[in-house]
């Protein structure tokens, strides 16, 4: 039996439907995720005060003003964002954890470059600046994210950097929560302390 021209074309479209609609369902959860992880950032930034300062916690959330403190907000809530999504778009997405730490890395990043380039030519800080930094990373990183879960699935050895990596920079939140190197991007701007001894 021979395929008409017909049902190869209605096949054609048919797939072509569904990767609109695949596409369309995860750009929909990843521009939910810009509003998520932008009011679940700033929310983490007063959680640590907001339970007494309790020690335990100090990891996740922001225990100072440093730098490296505010690395956290884009970081923590990208991941918590990411594990809901997934419940949602598990069989549309092919590289949602891969999208996630590239999601956080620009997050992170576009902190960094705007703090220290705008503090670097003004010589001071000013927390609107800090705070679009934060909105503009999260969107971008969303963004990127997007595009690197509908394409085709990627190597699994990706997957299991992407894993390391994760498990490798909560660790290291973690450590320099307690343990912080004594270098200015870890020095909080108020009492001139380093990690949770700041607050504490």
């Amino acid at each position: 039996m021979s395929t008409s021209n017909t049902d190869i074309n209605d096949d054609s479209i048919s797939l072509q439907k569904h990767q609109y609609y695949k596409e369309k369902k995860v750009l929909i959860w990843e521009l939910i995720g810009i509003l998520f992880v932008t009011i679940v950032g700033a929310l983490f930034h007063f959680v640590f005060e907001w339970l007494g300062n309790w020690e335990p916690i100090g990891g996740f959330f922001p225990v100072n003003e440093s730098v490296w403190e505010h690395l956290k907000l884009p970081f923590w809530p990208l991941l918590l964002f990411g594990l809901i999504e997934y419940n949602f778009v598990k069989d549309e997405s092919n590289n949602l954890l891969i999208g996630k730490i590239i999601a956080s890395f620009i997050g992170i990043a576009t902190i960094l470059i705007v703090f220290y380039s705008y503090t670097s030519i003004f010589g001071i800080e000013l927390l609107v600046i800090d705070i679009l930094s934060f909105i503009v990373g999260v969107i971008l990183g969303q963004l990127a994210s997007y595009k690197i879960i509908i394409k085709e699935k990627l190597s699994n050895w990706l997957v299991y950097m992407s894993c390391i990596i994760i498990i490798a920079l909560g660790l290291i939140f973690f450590l320099f929560t307690y343990v912080p190197p004594h270098l200015p991007i870890f020095q909080d701007s108020e009492s001139g302390l380093y990690g949770i001894l700041a607050y504490i």
